[in-house]
């Protein structure tokens, strides 16, 4: 059962496409249909928004890989974007909790893997001082805990792009709950970013 008095915000990270795609249709992988939405100003600063509040980072296996095997190098690449620097100190160097029932240990700094239901992962972080718990992108994880009602805020990247076929952000049921539309920003692309608040009483 969620806490109500816990003080930590559970922040799910995604980019969508507007036929409600979070992947394109070679797989995984396939994200070009995001790219060049993914790396506007905007979209920048929307990111440094989101991480300077966050304090552990939530990571599949998939996205930990590709992660572990992309930021850090940007981190330390002076020659980065500012903001895509700052994003990669920051994962680099952030709490970071890996969801894998394969993977058993890490070299990553600040990275551990758990095996465990990830809303009972969430509710033991929720107890502990720290700001926010952000989900980047692993749609496992977000599934997960939308259904069991543990996500408080999504932010998402609508892109005005038709993926034509992948993986759907909302597939199979989930609890209905009712969510308030907090703030939007357009891009120069043509994206949205939404923000969407869960009210609690």
């Amino acid at each position: 059962m969620r806490n109500e008095n816990a003080k930590r915000t559970v922040v799910a990270n995604v980019s969508v496409s507007l036929d409600g795609y979070v992947t394109g249709p070679d797989g995984p992988a396939d994200m070009s249909w995001v790219a060049r939405h993914a790396v506007s100003d905007q979209a920048r600063e929307i990111l440094t928004r989101i991480v300077n509040g966050g304090t552990t980072a939530l990571l599949g296996r998939r996205n930990y890989e590709g992660f572990r095997g992309y930021w850090p190098a940007v981190g330390r690449d002076e020659t980065a974007d500012p903001r895509d620097r700052a994003y990669g100190q920051w994962l680099d160097t952030v709490e970071k909790v890996v969801f894998s029932t394969t993977l058993t240990d890490t070299d990553w700094t600040g990275a551990r893997i758990v095996s465990g239901d990830p809303a009972e992962v969430v509710r033991e972080l929720r107890a502990q001082d720290g700001g926010d718990i952000v989900v980047q992108n692993s749609l496992s994880l977000i599934r997960a805990l939308l259904a069991a009602d543990e996500v408080d805020r999504i932010t998402m990247l609508l892109c005005p792009e038709l993926s034509g076929g992948g993986v759907r952000l909302f597939e199979g049921t989930f609890p209905a709950t009712s969510w308030s539309l907090t703030d939007v920003t357009s891009t120069d692309t043509g994206a949205l970013f939404l923000v969407y608040d869960r009210p609690r009483r």
